[in-house]
């Protein structure tokens, strides 16, 4: 056991020195978090609408007041369908809305057109959504009500933040755990710790240990700032979500064991880790793009990525406030897909080795 613990150190001291190991360990999912939760958002914001008013009367005022009071947009006045053409064009307004008065009506005084540069589809419907709903407010023949579960707000963080805990634990545990044992292969000094009497299989646990540790620091690091920083809510069980968070570890640190095996250059493990892991992440995990809006083919296809189903079990306890009775599918595939990958990846090891 003293033998086992010293490795252990011998593991920490060597990250520790590494500021490179220690900046993409600790600065990277920080980063990301705030990137993420930030800058790279779906939510709009003082977005530009070009406003051709032909009505001229108290309500199409006020109708351009309530848009340029809104947070969502800055009203831009223009004179004819053409400016707003040119608008487009330079990238300088999104959404056009045309007023015009409606005669004899005198429960709806305006005919209002909407126009969006539909060059950016997700961009067009966000615009005219937000738009449709401000507009909503007059009255009409028809009331509507809405009301949003979860995130009235609609705070593009509280799809981003689950997302983004998938990606940085996925990345770090796996590309980390493998880059460190390639490098130890590429130097030569595998072999000179496989005549210690420690048998391989503690050597390599020896190695991923202090890897675990960093990774439940990132994972706490990254609940502070969606909790503190972002103004995402846990309204579920923390022990539930540490214990997801946790598996989910276990699992990427497996990947990066058996990463490790295939990859005879560090380069090589960097690129099998993280490019090769990161996309697929992002694109078919549910973090970006919705899983029902997929073709079959990709549908079936995230079924296979680990990350899809500890994002999907994040949003549940984390945002949505589900209990056990709600993961547990969730947690029984993230708990099989780690006890096979680290099995194959430990048997692998073991022969690669004899």
């Amino acid at each position: 056991m003293k033998q086992f613990i010293a490795f252990v150190q011998k593991e920490f001291f060597h990250i520790f020195r590494d500021s490179r190991t220690m900046l993409i360990l600790l600065a990277m999912p920080v980063v990301q978090m705030l990137l993420f939760g930030f800058a790279i958002s779906t939510e709009v914001r003082n977005a530009n609408v070009a406003v051709l008013d032909y009505a001229k009367n108290a309500e199409s005022t006020r109708l351009a007041h309530e848009l340029q009071a809104s947070e969502y947009f800055t009203v831009v006045p223009v004179r004819s369908p053409a400016e707003i053409a040119r608008l487009f064009r330079g990238n300088k307004a999104g959404l056009g809305i045309v007023v015009k008065r409606r005669q004899g009506s005198a429960t709806q005084p305006l005919d209002v057109q909407l126009i969006a540069d539909a060059s950016d589809p997700n961009q067009a419907t966000l615009l005219t959504g937000y738009a449709s709903s401000i507009i909503g407010t007059y009255p009409t023949h028809i009331t509507t009500q809405v009301k949003m579960l979860y995130n009235p707000q609609m705070k593009g963080a509280y799809n981003f933040v689950p997302g983004v805990m998938g990606l940085i634990l996925m990345l770090i545990c796996a590309m980390m755990t493998s880059i460190s044992i390639v490098r130890e292969k590429e130097t030569g000094t595998m072999e000179v710790l496989l005549i210690s009497p420690l048998r391989p299989l503690y050597i390599t646990l020896a190695k991923i240990v202090p890897y675990f540790a960093l990774s439940v620091v990132n994972l706490t690091t990254i609940l502070l700032l969606a909790y503190f920083v972002l103004g995402v809510p846990i309204a579920g069980s923390l022990g539930l979500l540490i214990l997801l968070s946790l598996l989910y570890i276990m699992l990427s640190l497996s990947i990066g064991i058996l990463v490790s095996n295939l990859a005879r250059t560090q380069v090589a493990a960097m690129l099998m880790s993280g490019m090769v892991m990161m996309i697929p992440t992002m694109l078919l995990s549910g973090m970006i793009f919705p899983i029902e809006s997929m073709p079959p083919f990709f549908q079936w296809l995230s079924a296979i990525l680990p990350p899809r189903w500890f994002i999907d079990a994040i949003k549940k306890v984390m945002i949505q406030g589900a209990g056990v009775a709600f993961v547990w599918h969730d947690i029984a595939i993230l708990a099989g897909y780690t006890a096979i990958v680290l099995i194959i990846a430990l048997k692998k090891f073991n022969t690669r080795l004899s």
